[in-house]
């Protein structure tokens, strides 16, 4: 594996314990921001990988999922398409108390565990 490519691992795992310190401190939509970045961070260094280029500065991990032609289990791939539409609302929201209702302490709980599968499936992948 190059270098670059862990390079991109490492902040993909640093992006994770960050969304579970935003979590902890109750900044739940920033935690799914930053569950959305270490996934983001991860495709790029798996595409860095694969392709042996640099990745695009895109933030869609549908698409970044499709150009590196990662086929995940269902379940995995149905999170990864969830996360991507909030990411969204939890770059750019509206309204802040209408983004800190729709990410409550619960769902951020869940999008990290689930982040988290994600992530090493996408680990797995390299």
């Amino acid at each position: 594996m190059t270098d670059r490519a862990l390079e991109w691992l490492r902040q993909a795992e640093y992006d994770l314990s960050t969304a579970e310190f935003m979590a902890e401190g109750g900044r739940h939509f920033y935690a799914v921001f930053m569950c959305h970045l270490s996934l983001e961070k991860a495709l790029k260094g798996l595409y860095h990988r694969n392709l042996n280029k640099v990745p695009p500065k895109v933030h869609n991990l549908v698409y970044l999922m499709t150009k590196v032609e990662a086929v995940p289990p269902e379940p995995i791939g149905r999170f990864i398409v969830t996360l991507n539409e909030a990411s969204v609302a939890t770059r750019y929201p509206d309204n802040l108390s209408t983004v800190q209702r729709e990410f409550t302490e619960t769902v951020a709980k869940d999008i990290l565990r689930r982040t988290k599968e994600a992530l090493q499936w996408i680990k797995a992948q390299f």
